[in-house]
């Protein structure tokens, strides 16, 4: 696939996405967020894609919005654009049935920082920071913000980031339990190439399962997530992978997944 802003590359089943405005820190301009979306909808159709991979162009990973577009916009268009541009982005990585891994390779700001928050597994260079730098300019965290760090960290420890708009390093962030991994910045590209090199060559539904899983523990009591899980481990129990999975087990042999 190809795109006037946004890089797209496929290797061994990872697609990775590349915000390509390094002039601009990759803030968000109209045409990147839509072509965000599409690059989601197609890694979500393609069957080959089985891990998806979201990093930053330059020294870093994502600035939010382009504010210089913004003031262009009339304020009263605030909650169309957070409707269209946005919201789209956190229910499309949320509902692709594959993991979606972001490498935040710099500055995480705003939109940014929350982007990253709702991929499945977070991964930074050293150099990584993150910001809820929106009560700068005296508004609220969207993309999912309020959402998913809350429950990250726990609410006053995001409330505090919120409010104060205080930066976060990626040792913090890992501290936090936010980060998964850290790596120097000249191999943070090498790294999360192994990792999605490593899911892609997993059970990609049984990744799915567990990712739906997740979502809907959120929103759900004990008895209704058990149910869930009793309904999930059915579906995973019926896959091609799980009877290869057992059947390498018994001949002690390394399982080759398919993705089915």
């Amino acid at each position: 696939m190809t795109f006037e802003i946004i890089g797209f590359d496929q290797v061994e089943g990872v697609a990775v996405i590349t915000l390509n405005r390094p002039e601009k820190l990759n803030s968000f301009n109209q045409t990147m967020a839509y072509e965000l979306q599409a690059a989601l909808d197609h890694c979500m159709d393609d069957r080959d894609v089985r891990c998806v991979v979201i990093t930053g162009a330059g020294r870093a990973f994502c600035a939010g919005q382009d504010l210089e577009e913004a003031i262009a916009a009339d304020a009263a268009d605030i909650e169309e654009h957070v409707e269209t541009k946005y919201n789209p982005i956190v229910r499309k990585i949320r509902a692709i049935k594959k993991p979606v891994i972001a490498a935040v390779n710099g500055v995480a700001a705003g939109a940014g920082a929350n982007l990253a928050y709702c991929c499945d597994i977070i991964v930074a260079a050293e150099s990584a920071k993150f910001i809820q730098s929106f009560i700068n300019i005296g508004l609220i965290p969207d993309t999912g913000g309020t959402y998913f760090l809350p429950r990250m960290v726990g609410m006053h420890k995001a409330t505090a980031l919120m409010m104060l708009g205080e930066k976060m390093t990626a040792q913090e962030g890992k501290d936090l339990g936010i980060v998964h991994q850290i790596f120097p910045d000249a191999e943070l590209m090498d790294g999360v190439m192994g990792l999605g090199k490593r899911m892609a060559a997993m059970p990609t539904k049984g990744l799915g399962l567990i990712k739906k899983a997740i979502n809907m523990s959120l929103v759900h009591d004990l008895d209704q997530q058990l149910e869930v899980e009793r309904d999930l481990q059915g579906r995973a129990g019926r896959t091609y992978d799980n009877a290869e999975g057992i059947n390498a087990f018994l001949e002690k042999r390394k399982p080759v997944f398919k993705g089915e």
